[in-house]
């Protein structure tokens, strides 16, 4: 686990029981650049924290997809760390999902060095920019 905690809101089926297998499907995790320096990646979470589980994500007119597209903090909960995501469930169906961070960011996420260079994406003739 990331060490991030997402709880869905709202009315929700139970998960789909049955085939477990990793197909192909559409997640989200978290990443985390630096306030001073946005190029640089603090932390990048190694598995998703948001996956198609539930039958209304897994289900609709894109199947097993789910897509954040919006993340509102919530600071009437007494949490400084606690915001909303909405999603969208399967292309079929917009979700609420609440997100609890951390106190401090996981060991196990991928991260830049903090003495590493700027990177730069490449341009069509392969020279960076």
């Amino acid at each position: 686990m990331s060490g991030f905690k997402l709880q869905r809101l709202g009315p929700v089926m139970e998960p789909e029981p049955g085939n477990t297998a990793h197909h192909l499907c559409y997640s989200a995790g978290v990443m985390v650049l630096s306030k001073e320096h946005p190029q640089f990646i603090r932390y990048r979470s190694k598995e998703p924290v948001l996956a198609p589980v539930l039958s209304q994500e897994r289900r609709g007119i894109v199947a097993k997809v789910v897509f954040p597209t919006g993340i509102d903090r919530r600071n009437d909960t007494g949490s400084p760390g606690c915001f909303d995501v909405y999603y969208g469930m399967a292309d079929a169906r917009i979700g609420v999902a609440r997100l609890d961070l951390p106190g401090t960011l996981p060991l196990q996420g991928v991260a830049d060095s903090p003495d590493g260079e700027v990177r730069r994406a490449a341009n069509k003739g392969g020279e960076r920019q």
